[in-house]
């Protein structure tokens, strides 16, 4: 078997554009991923320009692509690299399973679960800085315009079976709900990226609001990304302290800062899902700065990834599994984590737009808070070509 093309596709789904890929083989099986083009402006043409060295080669041979990408990028790892070899490797794996009629779990040792633990990502999010697609515009759920309404997505949450919900911060006026974030240099604060006091005040609104709604018995976790220095970081460690959180999520390039912070506070700490690979991540691992270590399969790979999982077991650190795109990463990710002996619990993004389920012949499936992991070969759906044609970004 001969790999012969490499297609990317690009699926406007609302407030996210989705990328596939598709490697097509001589024999007529072919392999799916997908990896966050509009985030990553280039990632195509690496994608592009990494496949036509890799032409001809077995997609079946995973260590020996595994090992060619890494070659290939040696003088420049991680980054774009890192996600263009990620989405070829997933693909390959997918080719792999279908081929031997086995589930891609099966081809990395065997599943050690078949539900996954899962918790709401950005539960109020979407809904407030994306209201105009609420309210039965597009999608018949509530938009969330204030912090009542975060409450009651909060208890949509708890009602649904989700054991955890985790939210970024939100800013609320008379214009409704906008996300805060500086350090994408979305709106004030860039580039000194300083936590101003009603910022501070705003977060401790919203996870009181959240806490009253979803109750006792649903976990919390804060992600603030990368939006603000090691010292407003650490005094949101310190304020958040009551709320007893699963974590609070922060990224940043200095591993003894972020074990400075983790050591100030009784608050959880969650990091690292920008680290990619093993060897950016030792040094985190030996700062001992997070207690639970975030990692990406889409944007690793998932022989990479797994390879992660495995070097922070060896340092007594459990494993979220990152999630920040379209329905078919959700499955890769379910793969990861059956996989991996040192899970705490996976990320999921549960509102959607209508389309979203209609890309794969078998979606997610989500039951009492926990994902389901598909059976079926390669990563257990199909990707519906039609329906990633009609729903194509206008240009």
């Amino acid at each position: 078997m001969k790999i012969v093309k490499f297609e990317e596709f690009h699926v406007d789904c609302g407030w996210e554009i989705y990328a596939f890929l598709k490697v097509s083989t001589d024999e007529g099986i072919t392999g799916w991923s997908e990896f966050s083009g509009h985030r990553r402006p280039g990632i195509d043409a690496a994608i592009h320009g990494m496949g036509q060295m890799l032409i001809g080669q077995d997609p079946r041979a995973i260590n020996r692509i595994d090992a060619l990408t890494h070659s290939f990028t040696r003088p420049v790892p991680g980054g774009l690299n890192q996600n263009a070899a990620g989405a070829i490797l997933n693909a390959c794996l997918d080719i792999k399973g279908k081929a031997l009629g086995v589930p891609v779990y099966e081809l990395l040792g065997g599943a050690v679960r078949d539900r996954i633990p899962v918790y709401w990502s950005r539960c109020g999010v979407i809904r407030a800085r994306c209201a105009e697609y609420f309210d039965g515009k597009v999608i018949d759920k509530p938009a969330v315009r204030t912090v009542d309404d975060l409450k009651a997505a909060a208890r949509e949450a708890r009602d649904l079976g989700y054991k955890a919900v985790k939210t970024n911060l939100l800013v609320f006026d008379q214009k409704g709900g906008r996300q805060y974030t500086p350090g994408s240099a979305r709106g004030e604060g860039h580039p000194e990226l300083n936590l101003p006091e009603d910022k501070l005040d705003a977060l401790l609104a919203q996870l009181s609001a959240l806490r009253e709604g979803a109750g006792p018995g649903v976990r919390i976790a804060v992600d603030v990304n990368f939006n603000y220095k090691a010292e407003g970081f650490r005094r949101i460690a310190r304020k958040v302290e009551p709320f007893d959180l699963m974590w609070l999520e922060m990224d940043m390039y200095e591993p003894n800062a972020l074990a400075a912070i983790r050591a100030s506070t009784r608050t959880p700490i969650a990091s690292l899902e920008t680290i990619l690979g093993c060897r950016a991540l030792r040094p985190y691992l030996d700062a001992h700065c997070a207690d639970v270590a975030i990692v990406d399969p889409q944007y690793n790979g998932v022989p990479e990834a797994v390879r992660m999982a495995a070097m922070c077991d060896a340092y007594e650190v459990n494993v979220a599994s990152h999630y920040f795109s379209g329905p078919l990463s959700a499955i890769i990710c379910a793969h990861f984590a059956a996989v991996i002996p040192n899970l705490r619990i996976s990320e999921y993004d549960v509102d959607e737009v209508p389309w979203k389920p209609k890309l794969l012949t078998h979606p997610p499936v989500i039951e009492n808070g926990h994902f389901v992991v598909p059976t079926g070969p390669g990563w257990g759906t199909e990707v519906n070509e039609d329906e990633l044609r009609a729903h194509a970004p206008k240009k």
